[in-house]
């Protein structure tokens, strides 16, 4: 987790452009305004916690005009003390501690996959009480801070999955699996990715009528039930691909494809690039000798 306190006064503005990876606020002091493009603006209060699985383009600001101070995070990256914006002087009207979650594996595909794009969890005691120690941890830099801090985050993201499973949560696939019968499909189609899967036999699965389950899946997951399959079997042939280095016919088979060529189209309409392309894409040239 690479971190800094965020601290304002007065009226001021941050401008940070997309970043492309999982980022994080969580909110120690006070409160500010986060709007993230293609959203409502967000009120920030103590205690709330936002994840963004892909950190498109953001602004965090007070409740007064300001001209914006531009950021890129992928120039001016994370772990390199407190930024203070706005007024210099003075106890600041918020603090917040904001950075990115650093992966074992450098495409966290599948955990995107299960998050609404923008997950902001507030009111919650487990939450609040969380985040103080966060904020405690990462302040008193002792010895195991490192370590610590890397528990709470995982923490963090638990409960921030654990969040978009509630009845009022954004669309998603944790909110799916909250759903009784939309659950038992969900499962299925995860255990069995490579079964030439239709509405029907899910709808069956699932003990619903086609049009009850197709309209019930659409609502609650965001997504129709095919074009989830669709961006499941993505994500899968991504790890396989790219971490496992399988053959493209054997990533086919495995993801429900009869034939190598016809899941190349698939994947290069949906990923932008041929399979073969994003394998290598994610490997490291040897150095010269």
């Amino acid at each position: 987790m690479l971190a800094n306190i965020i601290s304002g006064k007065g009226d001021w503005a941050v401008r940070y452009s997309e970043y492309g990876h999982p980022g994080f606020c969580i909110m120690l002091e006070g409160s500010c305004l986060l709007t993230v493009d293609g959203h409502e603006p967000i009120t920030l209060s103590e205690g709330d916690f936002v994840l963004l699985p892909t950190t498109p383009a953001f602004t965090l600001s007070s409740f007064g005009p300001a001209l914006p101070v531009f950021i890129d995070p992928k120039v001016v990256p994370g772990g390199q003390g407190e930024r203070r914006h706005g007024e210099p002087n003075g106890a600041p009207d918020m603090r917040s501690l904001g950075g990115a979650f650093m992966f074992d594996r450098a495409d966290p595909g599948l955990l995107v996959s299960l998050l609404p794009r923008v997950v902001h969890v507030q009111g919650s005691a487990r939450l609040a009480q969380l985040v103080q120690m966060v904020g405690d941890e990462y302040e008193s830099q002792k010895p195991g801070s490192e370590y610590m801090l890397s528990r709470l985050a995982g923490m963090l993201l638990i409960e921030a999955m654990r969040s978009t499973a509630s009845g009022n949560a954004p669309p998603g696939l944790l909110r799916g699996l909250g759903d009784e019968r939309l659950a038992l499909a969900l499962k299925q189609m995860h255990a069995h990715v490579d079964r030439d899967w239709t509405v029907n036999d899910l709808a069956q699965v699932a003990a619903l009528s086609r049009s009850a389950f197709y309209d019930r899946f659409t609502r609650t997951v965001g997504v129709a039930p095919m074009a989830y399959l669709l961006g499941w079997r993505m994500e899968i042939a991504k790890q396989f691909l790219r971490h496992e280095g399988l053959p493209v016919a054997k990533v086919a088979e495995r993801v429900g494809y009869g034939s190598a060529s016809t899941f190349s189209v698939a994947f290069s309409r949906h990923v932008g690039q041929s399979p073969s392309r994003y394998a290598c894409s994610g490997k490291i040239a040897p150095e010269p000798s």
